[in-house]
């Protein structure tokens, strides 16, 4: 394909940026530095996906995303991944160029990658959905960039209405009803963010679900403040005191966080205040314990490897008193 044509195909798959805006979103507006934040966030993520597109290249998309700040950079590869899906998908490729992507420069920021494809499935219709073999343990994130993606663009169905998929077709076998479990914790992620980092409407807006549904929606929240910031540490200390029984799950949310940072050598001194209130630990350690108690990605009984490791981390820090 040539490189006018590349163009033409980024410029006809690109989704607007104006889609990022708090304003088209009708999110919460905290104050002027936190709107810029989250609408830098997405503007990041359309960048990273236009580049893939575009180049269909691992390589020269590494090239591209690495002139972005490291602060932003893994929604970069986020975005990245849900264009390389979207494209495998369009031309029926089976997931060659995702496929490539992942154990080539994605690899760092393999956790981002598996949320982009969920992106990406949200936006194709389903026999375009990518045909490969995913990690059984990690892929659970994809439902989680599925649940992300709804929540922040059908937020009055998925928030408002919390519309829950209790048919979702994929990934199938004995566990799949966790998918509802693995949606909610992206519907989470959303929050932080329909709630414009805001802590106080955060919490209001998690406190409309069912409390089934809480301990996966805070697990979410805390993750999003811990990778994509935007509160304070007072602000963050009102959430972590305001989500009572779900402060273990918050506390694993935002390891995880630390983890993906971590991998990616992406650290950020916000994501080591976030730590500290919800782990009281800086990022390395939180990022230890789920580096220490990951499974071996084989399922475990009547649970999917994925909320084991989950169960561990929080665990983990109820033994350390972070409850």
């Amino acid at each position: 394909m040539s490189r006018g044509s590349k163009a033409l195909l980024r410029r006809m798959l690109t989704p607007n940026v104006s889609a990022t805006s708090l304003e088209t979103r009708k999110f919460h507006v905290k104050d002027a530095i936190a709107k810029d934040l989250l609408e830098k966030v997405g503007r990041t993520f359309l960048a990273g996906y236009g580049h893939a597109v575009e180049t269909g290249d691992d390589a020269a998309l590494a090239e591209r995303l690495a002139e972005i700040p490291s602060r932003f950079r893994g929604f970069a590869y986020e975005g990245a991944a849900m264009g390389f899906t979207v494209v495998d998908g369009l031309t029926f490729a089976r997931g060659r160029r995702v496929g490539r992507f992942m154990a080539g420069s994605g690899a760092p920021h393999i956790y981002m990658v598996y949320v982009g494809i969920g992106w990406a499935m949200a936006r194709l219709p389903r026999p375009l959905w990518p045909k490969m073999a995913f990690d059984p343990l990690l892929q659970w994130f994809i439902l989680d960039g599925y649940g992300f993606h709804q929540a922040y663009f059908k937020t009055g169905k998925y928030v408002k209405g919390q519309h829950q998929d209790p048919a979702f077709p994929w990934p199938g076998g004995p566990h799949q009803w966790y998918a509802d479990r693995a949606l909610d914790q992206g519907i989470g992620r959303a929050l932080w963010f329909v709630g414009g980092t805001d802590a106080d409407v955060v919490t209001d807006l998690i406190g409309e679900f069912p409390v089934r549904r809480r301990p996966d929606l805070y697990a979410g929240a805390g993750l999003a403040a811990t990778y994509a910031g935007g509160a304070d540490e007072d602000e963050l200390r009102r959430f972590w005191k305001a989500a009572g029984d779900c402060r273990p799950q918050v506390a694993q949310g935002s390891a995880f966080a630390a983890e993906a940072r971590r991998l990616a050598g992406l650290e950020s001194p916000h994501t080591g205040i976030a730590t500290g209130v919800f782990c009281d630990l800086p990022p390395d350690e939180a990022a230890d314990i789920c580096v220490r108690t990951r499974p071996d990605g084989r399922d475990q009984g009547e649970l999917p490897a994925h909320e084991v490791w989950r169960r561990r981390i929080a665990d983990e820090f109820v033994s350390r008193g972070r409850s």
